[in-house]
């Protein structure tokens, strides 16, 4: 898939350095909200996650994970995934970081404008959703760019990295409502 400044792209080994280097720059701002940050520091962490990423995609099932790439210069600015919530609906939530040396121009709003055209155009999804920590204030704003409603805010129903307790705000997209008439 592509836009006007980037290309999202399926996981492939070759894009594992890449990854690595670019949560190891962007450490500092990704620890305070994922989790997941701990057990992505080293190469083989990195190798073992890149090859789940490209079993999921491959069998369609949890997480559909893209590179996301800078087109002007190949770099790689981060990464968006389309987490599989329920396929029978379809339902899907959008999840998503941007190396911190990419932050302020735009990238992710287009990623995610992109990857939820791709959602409801190419996989008839009824539901997209964005789930962010309480304080992540630099993710709210892309949903909310993205045109994304704020549905609810889940009080206390996280904890982060940090071991302190937060809350959710659940962001959404739906598809035209229908309704059978009896």
């Amino acid at each position: 898939m592509d836009s006007d400044r980037l290309l999202l792209v399926a996981p492939n080994m070759t894009h594992q350095p890449f990854i690595l280097e670019a949560v190891l720059e962007s450490q500092h701002t990704l620890a305070p909200f994922m989790d997941w940050l701990p057990h992505a520091l080293t190469e083989s962490s990195s190798i073992e996650n890149t090859q789940q990423a490209i079993d999921n995609f491959d069998m369609f099932i949890n997480e559909l994970r893209y590179s996301i790439f800078e087109k002007s210069t190949g770099q790689l600015v981060g990464v968006i995934s389309l987490i599989i919530r329920n396929i029978a609906i379809p339902y899907f939530e959008i999840g998503y970081w941007l190396r911190s040396s990419k932050e302020g121009l735009g990238y992710m709003s287009e990623a995610v404008r992109t990857l939820d055209q791709y959602a409801f155009d190419g996989l008839n999804a009824k539901r997209v959703e964005i789930k962010t920590a309480y304080e992540n204030t630099r993710s709210r704003a892309v949903a909310e760019r993205c045109g994304y409603h704020q549905e609810a805010i889940l009080i206390n129903d996280r904890i982060l990295p940090s071991g302190a307790i937060s809350s959710t705000v659940v962001y959404a997209k739906v598809a035209a409502f229908e309704t059978e008439e009896k």
